[in-house]
Parts: C-alpha cells; sequence; structure tokens
C-alpha cells in the first residue's frame, strides 16, 4: 500500500530509531518507493547515511578497545562491553570476494570474527592462540555480516571468545577463541571480585 510522503516519512524515522543499521535499498523495498526517494527522505529529515548512523551508535555505546587500534578492528564494531560482548559488521564488498563466482574470501569472515576477538578482551595486549573454526555457508558480494562476540570463560590468563556471524538470521560462520592476555589485568580482575 502506497503511503503519502508525510506517512511514509514518520514511518522512516520510526523504522530508523528502532533499527539504525537499516539500509535505504532494504527501507525503499519495505515503503515500496525508489532508493532515491528513501534518501531525498532522509536528506528532508536529516537523517545521516547508514556509515554515519552506525559512527553515532558506536560512539554511544562502545566502551574503548584497549587491545588494538580501533583502525585494526575488521569490519565496524557497533557495541562492546569489555570481557563480556561485542557485535561487528562488515559489508561484502568487490574487493572481499573472489572475481569468479562472487564468493567472499574466507580470511575476511575469519578476520572479522578473530579482531572482534581481539578487541573484546579488557587489556593492552592480547594475542590468538588458538582458534576452531566452521564456516557453515559461502557469503556472496552485497551481504552484510554481524559477527557476535562472548567471552565464556576466563581461565588465568587466557579467554575463551566465542563468535558466531551471521548473514540476515542465517549462520555463516562460527569460532571459538583461545586468546592469551598479559597476567596483571587477570590478577587484578580476580582480587577485585574478592574483595
Amino acid at each position: 500500500m502506497k503511503r503519502n510522503k508525510k506517512e511514509r516519512q514518520q514511518m522512516l524515522k520510526e523504522t530508523i530509531l528502532i533499527n539504525p543499521f537499516i539500509t535505504d535499498e532494504d527501507l525503499a523495498d519495505q515503503y515500496q518507493v525508489s532508493v532515491q526517494t528513501i534518501r531525498l527522505d532522509r536528506l528532508e529529515l536529516s537523517i545521516p547515511e547508514l556509515r554515519e548512523r552506525i559512527k553515532n551508535v558506536a560512539r554511544q555505546q562502545l566502551d574503548e578497545v584497549k587491545a588494538l587500534s580501533i583502525e585494526d578492528v575488521i569490519g565496524e564494531i557497533i557495541d562492546l562491553q569489555l570481557d563480556e560482548s561485542a557485535i561487528s559488521i562488515l559489508d561484502i564488498k568487490k574487493e572481499h570476494v573472489f572475481s569468479r563466482h562472487n564468493i567472499a574470501r574466507g580470511h575476511h569472515l575469519f578476520a572479522q570474527a578473530n579482531s572482534l576477538a581481539v578487541a573484546i578482551i579488557n587489556d593492552e595486549m592480547a594475542l590468538t592462540e588458538k582458534s576452531d573454526l566452521r564456516f557453515t555457508r559461502q557469503v556472496k558480494v552485497g551481504e552484510r555480516v554481524v559477527a557476535k562476540a562472548n567471552v565464556v570463560e576466563h581461565q588465568n590468563d587466557r579467554s575463551i571468545v566465542q563468535v558466531k556471524s551471521y548473514v540476515e538470521q542465517e549462520l555463516v560462520f562460527e569460532g571459538v577463541f583461545t586468546m592469551f592476555r598479559s597476567n596483571t589485568r587477570t590478577e587484578a580482575r580476580k582480587k577485585g571480585r574478592k574483595s
């Protein structure tokens, strides 16, 4: 059902408020208008483009990454609770895929998950000791990969991080990363819990 401009713009504002990571293309499909119409609506409503919305949400929600520079993270971190959980997104572009089949190279999915596993660690130094990986389906150009990391265990100077990556709601990659961290932070954290 086509809506008038005023109704559409009101619904557009509400949709973006609920899901700031929705693309202009998805909005155009949802409201049965062109992508250009969505862009004009956003402009009139002073709603920034997707990349800017992601950065705004990240600034509001992120703990500070300690173990690596934010520029070294593959994908964009949109949620980070140190030593607990983290989420990043990676839009698969031409430079991420094999040219013949437009299928993402596995090392990009691994890099997104691994850098998220490093970023989640509340320590100045975190290194991947080992990982157990499983790719569950191919990812194609144009798809968005959402990686979700959770710290599942702390063992002295090691943390176990589980990462699951999805396209829409479908699992495409999962990995368990054993992360080495400096002993001093772990000891300080243990002492803090006891007092």
